[in-house]
């Protein structure tokens, strides 16, 4: 029996499914076993051999990928990765695949791109169809992907490490990091916090032009105030900054204020934004004042963040394997042994909810 990531790509465009299939039928341990041009078609080649992930556009001809998405989960839940046109009418759209299921979203590859964006699409493609194959669609864990063998970087390509931690004040952060999983978790206990929380940064692994999106949508159905950040905007209670797609994202500290600064950079453990990064301006800047909160997602990045935050006193939470969608960073970080508490998802906001109040 093969153990390849059986993928069938939905796609109107026939470009997109000749390059998509190209680029996941050349990386070891995928197989596309069908392309198909809107989820009519699909559905008849899905008859005949059900896949591991699909690959599914959302603007298509006789049948919408959201209503096919919606269809799937309802029959047999399975991983999608949704491949969308990065625009902002696109963005609001696959907001709307997250809240139906998707588990991960990709830029569909531009044709006419230069050839080192093409390569970055087609890294970015195949590493979300490998997260989406790990992901525990209704409880269900697919056999783990094979390891990407590329060379990743660390948080010191952005920002050396710390070298210290800020005493203790009566200001509290909360530093949240996700990946694959993340939209889903993030909603969970974005929209249950009180109005009076503390300031909240987040880094959740979203391709550029999307997180506006999500922070909008998040805005919509929660108490707190979300938005995306921009460079130079103050963490306050009440309010919740997430890292644009595309852009790391510190926290920085000016006298008694915090604020989160925007920048450029390398890609860190594969990602901008990098929960890695993030956290560890956590601790540098904020220390004991902090809570670090790990949750769903594929890889490593954020475990030594949180260990970097964990040193530095600040507390820390991760959350537990039954209800992740992927068990990647959260288990990184406990092996690390700098996870003070794991935590189901449903406990998460009471978690922060509670450091607000009693502090350290």
């Amino acid at each position: 029996m093969s153990t390849k990531i059986s993928v069938l790509v939905v796609d109107d465009s026939a470009v997109v499914r000749q390059v998509v299939t190209e680029v996941l039928g050349g990386a070891p341990g995928i197989e596309v076993i069908g392309a198909a041009a809107d989820p009519l078609f699909a559905m008849e080649r899905m008859k005949r051999q059900w896949p591991d992930v699909i690959v599914l556009d959302v603007e298509m001809p006789r049948m919408d990928g959201i209503t096919f998405l919606k269809k799937i989960m309802a029959e047999k839940p399975t991983p999608v990765v949704i491949c969308s046109t990065i625009t902002q009418q696109g963005a609001a759209t696959t907001m709307q695949a997250f809240e139906a299921g998707a588990v991960a979203v990709v830029p569909k590859p531009d044709i006419g791109s230069r050839r080192k964006q093409m390569e970055d699409a087609a890294s970015d493609l195949i590493h979300a169809v490998r997260s989406a194959a790990q992901a525990n669609v209704n409880r269900l864990q697919a056999t783990p992907a094979p390891a990407q063998p590329a060379p990743k970087l660390n948080a010191d390509a952005v920002l050396p490490p710390a070298s210290h931690a800020m005493a203790q004040t009566t200001e509290r952060i909360v530093a949240m990091g996700t990946s694959t999983g993340g939209t889903q978790a993030l909603e969970a206990v974005l929209s249950v916090l009180p109005r009076v929380c503390p300031g909240i940064v987040i880094v959740q692994h979203m391709p550029e032009k999307f997180t506006a999106a999500f922070a909008s949508r998040l805005d919509s159905i929660s108490q707190i105030e979300v938005r995306e950040a921009k460079n130079g905007d103050r963490v306050v209670p009440g309010t919740a900054l997430i890292a644009p797609g595309g852009k790391h994202m510190l926290l920085k500290r000016s006298g008694a204020q915090y604020h989160v600064e925007v920048i450029d950079g390398p890609l860190v453990n594969r990602h901008r934004p990098s929960v890695d990064v993030l956290f560890r301006s956590v601790a540098k800047f904020a220390g004991k004042n902090a809570l670090g909160v790990i949750m769903t997602g594929m890889g490593d990045d954020g475990a030594r963040g949180l260990k970097e935050m964990r040193e530095a006193g600040a507390r820390t939470v991760a959350q537990d394997e039954d209800s992740c969608v992927v068990f990647g960073m959260p288990k990184e970080a406990i092996k690390l042994g700098c996870v003070e508490q794991v935590l189901a998802l449903r406990e998460i906001p009471g978690a922060i909810t509670g450091y607000g109040m009693r502090g350290n």
